[in-house]
This record gives C-alpha cells, sequence and structure tokens, in this order.
C-alpha cells in the first residue's frame, strides 16, 4: 500500500480495531474519533502534550475523526494506558482514542496542512521554552485574544481536599507556575493560578477542563481569569508566590519550611511525595514527557499505570467504607474556658462522625478528635482548620496517635474524654446517606430541619439570639416548612449557634437538625 496519503483517510481503521478482538498491536500513531466538529488543531495536539512530543496530525472534520502521531510508541502507549480508564473530553464531548495501523503519518502531499503544522511548530516551541508568540502565530494556533497567562479554577464535588501542593503538582506539568491563591467563594471552592506565559495557561485549560483529580471526584472547570496578575501577600497553604519565598505566612498560619522552601525554588519538584489520599486513585497523573521542561514530581499524582481500582474505575466513597491512614485529629489553640468534648463532638460532626474526643488533661486548649476513617478527618481539617471558635483560630491537624485511649477504670479525667461510638447523633451512619452531597465549609447561614408545624419563625429566631447570634434574615422552605434557612451575623457566630442548637429539642418529638448552608438568604 503506497503510504503517502494515508488509507486512514476512509476510517477503515475504526472497523479493523473494533470488536472484541485484541486491540491493534501499538503504534506511535493514534486513531481519535468522535471529535467535535468546531475542535481546533491546537486542542487535539493537547491531548498527546503531557506524553512527549507530538510529531504530526491529520484532521478529519467530516468524519469527526484525527490521527495524531507520537514521536515516539511509547509515548503513544503511554497515552492511550492512560485515557483507557479516564475518557478524554474535548469541548465538553468524551473522544475515543486508539492504536492505528500506520506506524507513520505521511501528509506532505495533502491540502489544508499548513494550520497543522503551524500548530505543531507553536506546541513544539513551547515545548522546549523559545516562543514569543506573534499575533499570526497565536491566530494560527486558535489562540483567543485576550487570553493572559492567569487561569480561574473551580474544583466541583470536593469529595477530598485538593491542596495547594496538589494543584501546584497537576498545572507544572504544562510550564512554569509562578503564584497560586485558593479560597471559598459561593460555597465553592476556587483557584487562581498565575503562569509564567499565556501559552501554558492555554495548554493547561485544554488538557485539564474537565478532568479529575481524584476518580469521580474533585472535577476542574477552568476559565481564564481577567486578572493579568496576582498578587500574593503570604505564602501558607492558601496562597503561594513561587518567585518571593521570603513573604510571610500571615494569620499564625505555619511558615514555609526551609526544605519545602528549597523544593519549590524547583519548579515541578515537591519535597513531600504526594501519592493521593488512600483509597482514591489519582486521576491526573501524566507520565512524565520526554521534552517537558519540567522536571519530573517525586511521587507525584503517579503515573498511569494507575492502580488497579483506578483501571476498573471504582471509587471509595467517603466514608461509607473505612479507608486506611489515620483518622485521629489534633485539635489545637482551643478556648479552654468555653470548649467541651460536646462541643467538638458537634462540630466535627458536620464533616464525619465523631468516635471519641478527649480534651488534653495538662493543657486543655488542645484536644484529640478521632473520627470514623481517615477521608472524614481529612474533611473536617480542612474545612474546620482557620476558622474562628469562641474568639480563637482552631488548628487542626493529623495525630500521631492512631486511636483516642479512654481513661482507665479510677483514673482523674474531669469528664474531658468521651466515646461517642454509639451516638444516635452520627449523621453519616446510613451507606450513601444524602448528608454526603450536603457537606458546606462553615458559613453565615444555617440550614434548619425537622421544625415541628407549631413553630413558628419568631420562635426560631428568638431560640437563635438566645445564643448570643444576631439573626438577619430567615426563610422557610416554600415546598418544605419543615426546613429554613437564617443567616446570622457572622460565621463565627453560625458556629457556635450550630454547637449549641444542633438536635435541640423543639418540642412533639422533633429534634432540631442544623447544618451549614451553600447558599445565602
Amino acid at each position: 500500500m503506497n503510504n503517502s496519503t494515508p488509507a486512514t483517510a476512509n476510517g477503515n481503521d475504526n472497523r479493523k480495531c473494533k470488536g472484541d478482538r485484541s486491540p491493534c498491536s501499538p503504534s506511535r500513531v493514534l486513531h481519535l474519533r468522535k471529535i467535535p466538529s468546531d475542535v481546533t488543531e491546537a486542542e487535539v495536539i493537547s491531548l498527546g502534550l503531557p506524553f512527549g512530543k507530538v510529531t504530526n496530525l491529520l484532521m478529519l472534520k467530516g468524519k469527526s475523526q484525527a490521527f495524531l502521531e507520537m514521536a515516539s510508541e511509547e509515548a503513544a502507549v503511554n497515552m492511550v494506558n492512560y485515557y483507557t480508564p479516564v475518557t478524554p473530553h474535548l469541548r465538553s464531548q468524551p473522544v475515543y482514542i486508539q492504536y492505528s495501523n500506520h506506524r507513520e503519518l505521511k501528509t506532505d502531499n495533502l491540502p489544508n496542512q499548513a494550520r497543522t503544522q503551524a500548530a505543531l511548530q507553536a506546541v513544539n516551541a513551547m515545548q522546549s521554552g523559545s516562543l514569543a508568540i506573534t499575533g499570526a502565530f497565536a491566530t494560527e494556533v486558535g489562540f483567543l485574544p485576550g487570553q493572559g497567562s492567569v487561569l480561574r479554577i473551580i474544583v466541583e464535588n470536593l469529595f477530598y481536599p485538593v491542596t495547594l501542593e496538589v494543584l501546584y503538582q497537576i498545572f507544572s506539568k504544562f510550564g512554569t507556575v509562578l503564584k497560586i491563591i485558593t479560597f471559598t467563594k459561593n460555597n465553592q471552592f476556587q483557584v487562581l493560578l498565575q503562569y509564567a506565559d499565556p501559552m501554558n495557561a492555554h495548554y493547561a485549560k485544554m488538557a485539564l477542563d474537565g478532568q479529575n483529580v481524584y476518580n469521580a471526584c474533585c472535577t476542574l472547570r477552568i476559565d481564564f481569569s481577567k486578572l493579568t496578575s496576582l498578587n500574593v501577600k503570604y505564602n501558607n497553604d492558601k496562597s503561594r508566590d513561587f518567585t518571593r519565598l521570603d513573604l510571610p505566612s500571615g494569620d499564625g498560619q505555619p511558615s514555609l519550611d526551609p526544605t519545602m522552601a528549597a523544593a519549590f525554588g524547583t519548579p515541578g519538584i515537591i519535597s513531600s511525595p504526594y501519592s493521593g489520599p488512600a483509597g482514591f486513585a489519582p486521576a491526573i497523573g501524566f507520565p512524565q514527557a520526554a521534552n517537558l521542561s519540567v522536571p519530573a514530581v517525586p511521587g507525584a499524582l503517579g503515573p498511569l499505570g494507575m492502580p488497579t481500582s483506578a483501571v476498573s474505575g471504582r471509587m471509595t466513597i467517603p466514608g461509607v467504607t473505612g479507608v486506611p491512614g489515620n483518622s485521629v485529629l489534633l485539635v489545637s489553640n482551643l478556648n479552654s474556658e468555653v470548649i467541651t468534648p460536646h462541643g467538638l463532638f458537634i462540630l466535627f460532626g458536620v464533616y464525619g462522625d465523631v468516635h471519641r474526643v478527649k480534651i488534653m488533661f495538662n493543657k486543655k486548649e488542645n484536644a484529640l478528635v478521632q473520627m470514623a476513617d481517615a477521608t472524614q478527618a481529612q474533611l473536617a481539617m480542612s474545612h474546620l482548620n482557620g476558622q474562628r471558635l469562641y474568639g480563637k483560630i482552631l488548628r487542626a491537624t493529623l495525630s500521631k496517635y492512631q486511636t483516642v485511649q479512654l481513661p482507665r477504670e479510677g483514673q482523674e479525667d474531669q469528664g474531658l474524654t468521651k466515646d461517642y461510638s454509639n451516638s444516635p447523633l452520627h449523621r453519616f451512619k446510613k451507606p450513601g446517606s444524602k448528608n454526603f452531597q450536603n457537606i458546606f465549609p462553615p458559613s453565615a447561614t444555617l440550614h434548619l430541619s425537622n421544625i415541628p408545624p407549631s413553630v413558628t419563625v419568631d420562635d426560631l429566631k428568638n431560640l437563635f439570639a438566645g445564643t448570643g447570634s444576631t439573626v438577619k434574615a430567615f426563610k422557610f422552605f416554600q415546598k418544605d416548612r419543615k426546613m429554613a434557612l437564617i443567616q446570622l451575623g457572622s460565621v463565627e457566630e453560625a458556629v457556635h449557634a450550630l454547637i449549641e442548637l444542633h438536635n435541640h429539642d423543639l418540642g412533639e418529638k422533633h429534634h432540631l437538625r442544623v447544618s451549614f448552608s451553600k447558599s445565602a438568604i
């Protein structure tokens, strides 16, 4: 067969590889199906980018197909292995990838290849870090005017905390990350991330938008920010400027320790290997591209070869099955005058089932809180660390202890250690409980439920005012008067009110249920 114009142009690869027979033997040419008609060359190239150099491309727009040639067979194998369990998306449409029967693409004599070659040149120039994007070039690659180097990222389905380090590892694959700021807005975890170059931002957005950080959760939604540059004041676990390791940590945050700081000075290398939470197979784990300028991250979100749980697509639902790892939290900087084991049980119980609480006998501003499993401990830690409680900033970290010991018979304890493992107040006992979907960060607006018909707006307002709260707004749910939202003067007031009034007896055998709301009134 004459290979100068690929027989692939009639899409016959499709028939040869389909069916239950073993897939075609590996080739550095990949056949892509179901490609949206409005996709640019650059977007198709971006699928191969993390795995190695893309050496050629043939788009068959009429057939919604494309052929992508990688520099090596190894890169193509990595790419197919990666995208088999995690279907890639272009313009929100799933795209299917398999090996082609062709060993190389010969496209020299084909029409309309100029644009493709320009896109390939641009990508390869970017990978070798030598690109100053000229206007014409940018247009050729499908680059939009006004796209800067700052991305705005929203993480949906946040079943598991996504730390600044994890974000840095993922996004460093596409170029030098200069600054990251994380924050919660409208009850969504959001990130602003600035690259050294707009081209890096462009490729990161194309490759990562819609991808999950962990299997079946923590989905990235990525847009360009209107900001042209970020101003980072503090280097801590919420924000970081990698060009200024001298910044203070602010707000009593632990500063970056020197080994971390030294590691962060080298883009892409992180001293503490992060293998992802137990039971969650990392879903984004690019095999290091041979000529991406970023050094490989030791122990990053592991190259795919993924753990078997990921390949089969199974996911550990937080709290439904025990996750190995530490489930005991050390909670410090508490107000020892006011705090009680019950208060910690109710507050931490918003994020998981609390089994035991121990306030330290000799140092009452410290406590140990044992959750049902490690995922719940992580969830509670990520939502409550840094929160104000009784006038002090609460700190929560994983404890070195694996369990909380109950006091021995006759041991002096002053009632500071409590076992709640059989408490009727656990919110997450039932597997698949709806409560799993209603876990939100502390907010000034509380969601109330289980309200009996006889209780009025004023009854509830007075009840909350009695805890020292200022009631700003109140509204019953139109469809279901058993539920309501109440907005208090501050997040701290809401935290105190939740501790005091969750399970409050409203009469008629109704105990009030209180949780943080995702929406304001």
